[in-house]
């Protein structure tokens, strides 16, 4: 596959993502300021929270993760800009993910500000973070590893492996619902929602045609690409909605693109190209460790086969389950183009046609 570099808006930026530090707050133009909040013992180390400047206060795109070092370094933040916490007006979430929904609710909380997501994100909410029903989603994972031919033995320690980062979100039901092409009624912002699915079901990125901006959440980054997986909470093919959503935001005109890490760069349409480019070459992957199986091969054990960016027996048992929910995506979407045939039963096995 062909390797593009995208060109950063801010090199300094850049310099901090790649040296393994925490960038600036930054003006990024009139109106617009950048906050990097940071995320706890995670490779990703921070997420970039736009502000948005409005007569009497401020709108956030994204807001971090629940802890007292993200409240701060976001309250520190605003007041680089100008502003306090008690000014800020909306929270655009891009999606339920921890380190962009997580600190919501406490922002609400201490601002009176309303909570924005998109309906298919919100229906989702209660399942993933309210303690009473939780159990539910942890025995779906289990039972969907299960078919993917993971081991017994560590089934359960998989299944239960994203809980140890509920701690790390306030429960907070949307004030506002956004669907696809709303206008997000921000004075002085011509701001409109994309509905984005894949990484999430409700992913959202925003865009102001004026701007020439794209707030792309975690659906397009400068480097790395969003985790694409098949689990409970998932549509059936997530993979095919995702590839969709790239086609639809390649048509956007826009100067530059605002992720929510890493760090914001100028060519979206040569991205979007490239990221389609790796999923492609990771579908032709799977495809021919599938046809050199012989037989039928379990989910699992196509993802162990795999080429990762570490051996597969030095990642941690929550991006094992990553990884092998993300081999689903892209064999899920290979059946349904009939590249591949898949076989029910408890494992489920994947053939060539």
């Amino acid at each position: 596959m062909a390797k593009f570099a995208v060109t950063p808006s801010n090199a300094a930026q850049r310099e901090a993502w790649v040296g393994g530090t925490i960038p600036e707050v930054e003006r990024v133009r009139p109106g617009l300021w950048s906050v990097p909040v940071p995320i706890p013992v995670n490779p990703l180390r921070y997420v970039l929270v736009y502000v948005l400047e409005l007569p009497g206060g401020v709108a956030i795109v994204d807001a971090g993760w629940n802890t007292d070092e993200a409240y701060d370094a976001l309250v520190a933040g605003l007041g680089v800009a100008g502003y306090a916490i008690t000014d800020v007006k909306g929270v655009l979430v891009t999606h339920i993910h921890p380190d962009h929904y997580g600190l919501a609710g406490r922002v609400r909380e201490a601002s009176g500000a309303w909570i924005a997501l998109h309906p298919a994100d919100a229906r989702l909410l209660r399942e993933r973070y309210d303690d009473e029903v939780v159990d539910t989603l942890v025995r779906r994972e289990r039972a969907l590893l299960r078919r993917c031919g993971v081991p017994e033995l560590t089934l359960d320690e998989l299944a239960g492996a994203s809980m140890m980062i509920r701690h790390v979100v306030s429960m907070a039901r949307p004030d506002r619902l956004v669907e696809d092409g709303d206008d997000l009624g921000l004075p002085g912002w011509d701001l409109r929602a994309v509905w984005t699915p894949g990484h999430s079901p409700g992913h959202l990125c925003f865009v102001s045609p004026s701007r020439r901006v794209l707030f792309s959440g975690d659906h397009v980054l400068a480097r790395i690409t969003p985790i694409v997986a098949v689990h409970p909470q998932s549509g059936p093919n997530p993979l095919a909605d995702y590839l969709d959503s790239l086609a639809a935001v390649r048509k956007l005109e826009v100067d530059e693109v605002l992720p929510a890490h890493e760090y914001r760069f100028l060519e979206l349409a040569e991205r979007v190209d490239a990221v389609m480019a790796h999923h492609d070459a990771r579908l032709a992957e799977i495809e021919r460790v599938v046809g050199a199986a012989g037989g039928g091969v379990a989910c699992w054990e196509v993802a162990t086969r795999l080429t990762w960016s570490r051996p597969w027996e030095t990642i941690p048992p929550f991006m094992r389950r990553s990884a092998n929910n993300e081999t689903l995506a892209h064999l899920v979407w290979l059946a349904a183009k009939g590249r591949v045939v898949r076989q029910a039963g408890e494992p489920e096995l994947w053939h060539a046609p």
